[in-house]
Formats: structure tokens, sequence, C-alpha cells
């Protein structure tokens, strides 16, 4: 028996309660079913000063790198502010080492409130995750905050125009991050 491939799920929301989360933990479940092992890197629970000053010696920054270091599947979930993803989501990018994608398969994640922010994923995520040297950057997927709705426990109920593309979208990624595993 193979051992199950390791997911990193880097969620890049400020808050607690919001829909990006919500969706990172909906797309987690949904990976733990298929017997992939998920783990979650919340950027904001981070500590602040060692996240800004890039302290790769921090023993919960140390932490959070070793998840993506072990992966073998990254997904990288953000609000979109601005036209961007998230400061947090960039600063802790910014601190992994510039081979830290590299045999992976990536899957980038964004949700905001407009349709004018769907091109953060293309120009302005993409290349980012690019720059990282991943095997693979698979489809991504820009949600509408309206298409997603926070469930008492915390994760994502999606509406009839979300859910099939979230689906189609983890599928393309399940499926590379398996293929991909032939080579490791």
């Amino acid at each position: 028996m193979t051992e199950p491939f390791n997911i990193a799920l880097i969620v890049g929301s400020a808050s607690a309660r919001s829909r990006t989360a919500a969706l990172a933990r909906h797309v987690s479940e949904r990976l733990n079913q298929q017997g992939f092992r998920v783990r979650i890197v919340q950027v904001r629970d981070l500590p602040a000063q060692p996240l800004l000053h890039a302290d790769t010696q921090n023993e919960e920054i140390a932490a959070a790198a070793a998840v993506v270091e072990q992966a073998d599947g990254v997904i990288v979930a953000s609000p979109v502010y601005k036209a961007a993803c998230s400061g947090l989501v960039k600063t802790f990018l910014d601190l992994l080492p510039q081979r830290a994608f590299q045999g992976k398969v990536v899957l980038p994640l964004l949700t905001g409130g407009t349709l004018a922010h769907v091109l953060a994923l293309d120009y302005g995520l993409r290349p980012v995750l690019q720059s990282l040297e991943p095997r693979h950057v698979v489809s991504g997927l820009f949600l509408l905050d309206q298409w997603i709705t926070i469930t008492k426990e915390q994760s994502a109920a999606l509406t009839d125009e979300a859910a099939p593309r979230l689906e189609s979208i983890v599928r393309g990624f399940v499926d590379a991050v398996r293929s991909n595993g032939e080579y490791r």
C-alpha cells in the first residue's frame, strides 16, 4: 500500500470567520475523504513579527515551512484585496526558499466580492506561484463571495453555480498530484 499524498493548504485570510477559510476547510474535507493527508497553514495564526521579518528560525514559522516542504501538492487559498491576493499569503510565500514548490503540484483558489477581481488569479497570484518553481500550477478558481455560505461547522456551502466548478478544479488537482506521484 502506498503512502497517502500530503497536501499543504495555505490560507491567507486575515479573518477567522471568512469565506476563504470556510472554502479551505471544505476542500480539505473533500481531500481527506479521498485519502489525502491535508495540513492547513493558517497564515494569520503565525506570529506576526517573525513572519514579517522572515525569521525562518522561529519555531512556528519553521513548522509552517516544513508543512510546505513535505507536501506533494500545495493549495493556496486567499481572498482578493485591492486586486491582489492577501498580503498574508504574499508575506508567507516570500519567506519560503526560492524552490519551495519544486516537484509539487499547486492549486490557486481565490475569493472576492466582484468579478473585476478575477484577473488577480492569473496576473497576480500565478506568477508568484510559478516563481517558486512548481512542477505544475493547475487551473485555479476564483469564486465570488456570494457563492459561498459559511455553515455552522465553519465549512462552506456552495451555490449550484460554484459547486461543480470547484469539483472540477479539485478533481484536476487530485489527478495531477496522483500522476506526479509516479515521480516521487
